[in-house]
């Protein structure tokens, strides 16, 4: 029997039939109160969907946080959301219109999912590389815990960064309008660029979408 002025518990999870509207749709809860070895990615999930656009306190780790275990869960989360921008790209990037996965005419990327790095169809880079990466982050040999992770384990991280950064690129020089409805959904590739800058994940001269200086002048323009 239920004492009149006991809590309702919250159960977060979405059930069958649950319909797009309520979907996630429960109480935020603070990182303390995350009794989960999945902690760090619902933290981060929340935080998406609180407001996907302050990406500054997305990237903001609760106090304490290991790094390692930061970066990667961050690296997952991206991964997972770049499926959706896969999808979209499926319906006009396609072998016979994207030959090679290409970002500006400087720029032409190797396939590392063969034994030999060789060249593939955009489309099919994407989907090689994005196997690849959920191979690796899944891998119990390189990451047998969500909460500890080897310094061995997480120099690893910035290849897969590179790797998957190639895809925004592709997407934003040859597929611009597709590019433009995912990121104003979703601020992934604004994110991402924030990520491995703040930690050092990637060169700066790697990071060819200017999609950092295009938000900082559009800010000025406003302001002025």
């Amino acid at each position: 029997m239920k004492m009149a002025n006991e809590p309702v518990p919250v159960i977060r999870r979405n059930r069958p039939g649950t319909k797009a509207k309520d979907w996630c749709n429960w109480e935020d809860e603070s990182f303390e109160e995350m009794d989960s070895t999945l902690a760090v990615q619902q933290f981060i999930q929340q935080a998406i969907r609180k407001d996907y656009t302050n990406v500054e306190e997305i990237l903001t780790p609760p106090e304490g946080q290991d790094e390692g275990v930061w970066k990667y869960e961050h690296l997952r989360q991206f991964c997972m959301e770049l499926n959706g921008l896969a999808v979209k790209l499926q319906m006009e990037c396609n072998p016979e219109t994207c030959t090679q996965m290409t970002a500006t005419e400087q720029w032409i990327f190797l396939c590392a999912a063969h034994k030999t790095p060789k060249e593939c169809p955009a489309i099919d880079y994407t989907r090689h590389t994005l196997d690849g990466a959920a191979c690796l982050l899944n891998s119990n040999k390189y990451f047998p815990s969500r909460v500890s992770i080897k310094d061995s384990s997480v120099a690893k991280l910035g290849s897969v960064c590179r790797r998957v950064y190639r895809i925004f690129s592709h997407a934003y020089f040859h597929h611009r309008a597709m590019f433009d409805v995912y990121e104003n959904e979703t601020y992934l590739c604004r994110r991402f660029t924030l990520f491995v800058t703040k930690y050092n994940l990637m060169s700066k001269d790697n990071l060819i979408v200017p999609i950092v200086e295009d938000q900082q002048i559009l800010e000025g323009e406003s302001d002025a």
